[in-house]
């Protein structure tokens, strides 16, 4: 029997408008070039945009799904402000996810994983040594992002996918928590070596660890800051 037009399949098509907005949307804010707390406006985006207000609300409902973005009744949307309770969550979160897939990888083809982990580390050494901070916090995201993937879990890699977006907001923040981009490079080196090597009990201490140390350097950093 020959399938005809008539079973009701649709054809494919490009990325929607609010999708390819909510994508801006997301790259604008973790990037802080939408600095938190900083309200957006629904006239001034569709206009630079050049787009009607629905796709552009229906973007932004997307991104407060995400956590990028909160809706205040009566006041409109604003990009998330991270609270220091929030940073203790997202990297207890991450901590979790992070554990578990480091034990699937090594229950699997650690070998692979580290050969896939090289790139990130190459990554995060040459923006070091260039100063670029930006460029530093990229390669961190990607070294973990590629580390859950390793797992071959879709629900942890969609889990960690979320958790990302809003650790790359504090990853402008931890920039200036470290005086030498060069011991996030170490730290991460340091992991790969122990996922090559199938030592599960170091790696699993190394993540609880680079998690820790984190939220200490983001805490601190917040506290000298308000002082």
């Amino acid at each position: 029997m020959t399938l005809s037009h008539e079973a009701g399949f649709e054809p494919l098509s490009r990325p929607s408008t609010p999708e390819l907005i909510a994508e801006r949307l997301r790259e604008a804010i973790t990037r802080g070039r939408l600095t938190p707390g900083q309200q957006l406006g629904e006239a001034s985006l569709a206009a630079q945009f050049e787009v009607s207000r629905g796709p552009l609300r229906e973007a932004m409902q997307r991104l407060v799904a995400e956590g990028l973005l909160r809706s205040e009744r009566n006041r409109g949307i604003f990009v998330v402000e991270l609270s220091d309770d929030d940073v203790r969550d997202v990297y207890q979160a991450r901590k979790a996810i992070e554990r578990a897939a480091v034990i699937e990888v090594l229950g699997g083809d650690p070998a692979a994983a580290a050969a896939r982990l090289r790139g990130p580390v190459e990554a995060l050494r040459a923006a070091a040594a260039a100063g670029d901070g930006s460029a530093v916090a990229d390669a961190d995201q990607a070294f973990h992002e590629v580390l859950v993937d390793c797992a071959g879990s879709p629900r942890l890699h969609r889990a960690m996918r979320t958790l990302l977006s809003e650790t790359r907001i504090l990853l402008g923040e931890l920039e200036e928590a470290y005086p030498d981009l060069r011991e996030q490079v170490t730290e991460h080196v340091v992991l790969r070596k122990a996922i090559a090597a199938g030592d599960e009990a170091a790696a699993v201490r190394l993540i609880d660890e680079h998690m820790d140390d984190a939220v200490r350097r983001l805490l601190a950093r917040r506290a000298q800051l308000a002082l």
